[in-house]
């Protein structure tokens, strides 16, 4: 029987209308979305297929909209009679992994995820606010090795590697100044290109501290069970065993830096030891393909494809 490796987007891959056709063919995919709707007050039908791209980017919509849309589509596939073995997210996407590999619960994911996106829009509006015209953000340094990346943001102050996409690009996080330092450096050190992210705040860094320790206290009463399948942290780049250790790093993930790459290894590891290419699928359950591209850059994208899940006829093909 074929096993399958969910890699669950983060936020950035919302989209106008997505997973629409999703819903209209599967009974539980849009039972999702209502019972969504139902524990928080929003309206995700109308979020998820009516809003415009500029109210879907921002952190307090896009969160539960990605996190919705990747649950439906779970569900969807479920019916199919296809669950993961393995679940792994980027960034926000570690919510909807957190649930596939049982340690949130349905209510508690939607609810956490919720939450979440409140207080990083909150803290977000905060920061501009506080740097108008100036503001921090984040950075993409395009075909300079990861490593060199990481040496010069460690060089410069409040800039900091943020996430490790893959070999050919890393994201750095910081003030404006900072980031026009890194830049620089990252360009004169030989990096194809440098682009300003389009982003509210500085993701992934120490600079979203009042985040993190407005969440943490959202977290406080929320149970974190055992996982029962594989699942892989952003913060340590490992293999997650304990919902103790998941808990914690879902509070130092707001701060610390999403090491992808490592968890692609890990995965990859994983997958070669339990039957290989042949007896794995990997999957991107969710709005956009920005993971599967990812995917494709590593060494062992080009025996194992990973393909976006996000249409009837994707999860028809499977």
């Amino acid at each position: 029987m074929k096993k399958y490796a969910y890699l669950f987007p983060g936020q950035g891959a919302q989209q106008p209308g997505m997973i629409k056709d999703v819903a209209e063919n599967s009974a539980s995919a849009m039972k999702v979305i209502d019972d969504v709707s139902a524990l928080i007050g929003v309206d995700m039908k109308n979020l998820l297929w009516e809003a415009d791209k500029d109210t879907l980017s921002r952190s307090d919509n896009s969160q539960i909209a990605i996190t919705t849309a990747s649950l439906a589509i779970m569900a969807a596939l479920k019916d199919k009679g296809i669950e993961p073995s393995a679940a792994m997210g980027f960034s926000l996407g570690e919510f909807p992994a957190l649930y596939a590999a049982g340690v949130l619960s349905f209510e508690s994911v939607i609810k956490v995820v919720r939450q979440r996106g409140l207080i990083m829009q909150k803290v977000c509006e905060e920061i501009a606010a506080e740097n108008a015209g100036h503001a921090p953000g984040m950075s993409a340094i395009l075909g300079l090795p990861p490593e060199k990346v990481v040496e010069i943001a460690k060089g410069i102050k409040d800039a900091y590697a943020a996430n490790m996409n893959s070999v050919k690009q890393t994201v750095i996080s910081g003030t404006f100044d900072a980031l026009g330092e890194a830049e620089k450096a990252c360009t004169e050190a030989g990096a194809r290109r440098a682009v300003r992210l389009a982003v509210a705040g500085p993701f992934h860094s120490p600079l979203m501290q009042k985040a993190a320790d407005e969440f943490e206290k959202v977290l406080s009463d929320v149970e974190f069970a055992d996982p029962k399948i594989h699942l892989f942290s952003n913060v340590t780049g490992k293999e997650v065993l304990k919902g103790a250790e998941a808990k914690s790093s879902a509070v130092l993930h707001l701060t610390h830096p999403v090491l992808w790459t490592d968890e692609e290894a890990v995965l990859a590891n994983i997958i070669s030891v339990e039957g290989g290419a042949d007896a794995w699928s990997v999957i991107e359950p969710g709005p956009g393909k920005v993971l599967t591209g990812l995917w494709g850059q590593t060494e062992f994208g080009a025996s194992l494809a990973a393909a976006p899940i996000n249409t009837n006829e994707s999860i028809a093909s499977l």
